[in-house]
C-alpha cells in the first residue's frame, strides 16, 4: 500500500473515472481535466518530504494516464504540468505545480480561439461542412466563420455506436446552423453537397497520419474519390511526440456493450456456441497523411507531411513519461 502522503486524492480518481467512462471526452476538456486533477492533488497532498510529494503527483499522473491510452492530449497535458514541477521544498513543488497547470488551462482556452479564427480563413460563406463524431476544434472553426458573419450548412454523421455526431447537431442548431443529420452509412452520398470534411483528431501522428474516431478513414477515403478536401482541426496537444522515435499510435478498444447488449447478444447466439460470436469496437482508425488536405492548428495551419517540423519545435526529441518512477 502506498505511504498515505503518496496516495491519490478522490477528487483525482473521480476525474479519472469520468476521463475513462467518457464523461469527460474530446482531447481539450480532457487535457483540461488532467491539469486541474494534478493542481488539485498538489493542493491536497500530505507530502512530508518532497520525495513525497513527487511520488504522489507520479502516482495521480499515472492513475489519470491509464484512463484512455489513444487520447494523446492526456499525457501532454501531464508532461506540461509535471516537467514545470520544480523546487527543493514541498512548499515550491506545490506552488509550482499549481501555477503550471493554471498556466497550461490558461494556454489551452486561448489555443482552440486561435485555432478557430485560423480555420474560418477556410470555410466560404455559403460552405457546407460535413462531420464526423464531435470535436470542439473543429466547431470552433465554424463557431469563428459564423461569427465572422458567413452563412454555413453541416451535415453530421451520428457516428455509431454512441451517436456523438447527436452532441454535434446540438451544439450547431443552438448557434442558429442548419444541420442535417445522416446515418454513417450515407456518408458516400452526402459528400455529393459537401463542400469540405471537417473533422477533428484524437492524436496526429510524425508522419501526419491522423487517429480519430472510427469511420474517419473511410470517410476521407471517399472525400478523395468525389474531391472533397478534408481538413482536420487540432490544437498542438494533441500532436504525438512518441511518435518521431518510431512508436505506433495505440487503438483503444472500447466494451462489447457499446455495441451489443447482453439481451441482443442472446437473441443472435441463441442455443449455439456463445464463443462463436466476437464482438470488435474498436474507438479509432488511423487516416494516411495522403487524404488529409490540410491540418489546423492554433500555430497556422500545415499540410500534413510537414507536421513533424511543428513536433519537433515544441516538443524537441523528448518523449520521457514523468509520471513513471
Amino acid at each position: 500500500m502506498a505511504p498515505a502522503d503518496a496516495r491519490v486524492d478522490p477528487a483525482v480518481e473521480e476525474t479519472a473515472r469520468a476521463i475513462a467512462e467518457m464523461e469527460i471526452r474530446g482531447a481539450a476538456a480532457i487535457a483540461d481535466a488532467a491539469a486541474e486533477a494534478l493542481a488539485t492533488q498538489a493542493r491536497q497532498t500530505d507530502a512530508g518530504s518532497p520525495e513525497a510529494f513527487r511520488a504522489a503527483l507520479r502516482r495521480a499522473a499515472r492513475t489519470l494516464y491509464e484512463t484512455r491510452p489513444t487520447a494523446v492530449s492526456l499525457p501532454n497535458a501531464l508532461r506540461y504540468v509535471l516537467h514545470g514541477m520544480e523546487g527543493t521544498t514541498v512548499s515550491d513543488l506545490r506552488s509550482s505545480t499549481i501555477a503550471h497547470a493554471e498556466e497550461f488551462r490558461t494556454d489551452l482556452e486561448q489555443a482552440q480561439s486561435r485555432l478557430g479564427e485560423v480555420g474560418a480563413n477556410r470555410l466560404r460563406d455559403g460552405d457546407v461542412v460535413l462531420t464526423h463524431c464531435h470535436s470542439t476544434d473543429a466547431l470552433a472553426c465554424v463557431e469563428a466563420a459564423l461569427e465572422e458573419g458567413k452563412e454555413i450548412e453541416a451535415i453530421v454523421k451520428e457516428t455509431r455506436p454512441r451517436k456523438q455526431g447527436h452532441i454535434t447537431a446540438r451544439e450547431l442548431r443552438e448557434w442558429g446552423v442548419p444541420v442535417s443529420l445522416v446515418v454513417d452509412n450515407a456518408a458516400r452520398r452526402s459528400l455529393e453537397r459537401a463542400d469540405h470534411v471537417l473533422v477533428g483528431a484524437d492524436s496526429i501522428a510524425a508522419d501526419g497520419s491522423v487517429v480519430n474516431k472510427i469511420g474517419t478513414s473511410g470517410l476521407a477515403v471517399m472525400a478523395r474519390e468525389r474531391g472533397v478536401p478534408v481538413v482536420v482541426a487540432a490544437q498542438t496537444i494533441k500532436l504525438h511526440p512518441d511518435t518521431m522515435t518510431g512508436h505506433t499510435v495505440e487503438i483503444e478498444r472500447r466494451a462489447e456493450s457499446e455495441v451489443l447488449s447482453d439481451e441482443e447478444r442472446a437473441e443472435i447466439v441463441g442455443e449455439s456456441d456463445p464463443d462463436g460470436l466476437t464482438v470488435e469496437n474498436p474507438a479509432f482508425d488511423v487516416t494516411p497523411p495522403r487524404h488529409v488536405d490540410a491540418i489546423v492548428t492554433e500555430r497556422g495551419q500545415f499540410p500534413p507531411e510537414s507536421i513533424v517540423v511543428l513536433m519537433r519545435e515544441l516538443f524537441g526529441h523528448s518523449t520521457g513519461e514523468p509520471w513513471r518512477p
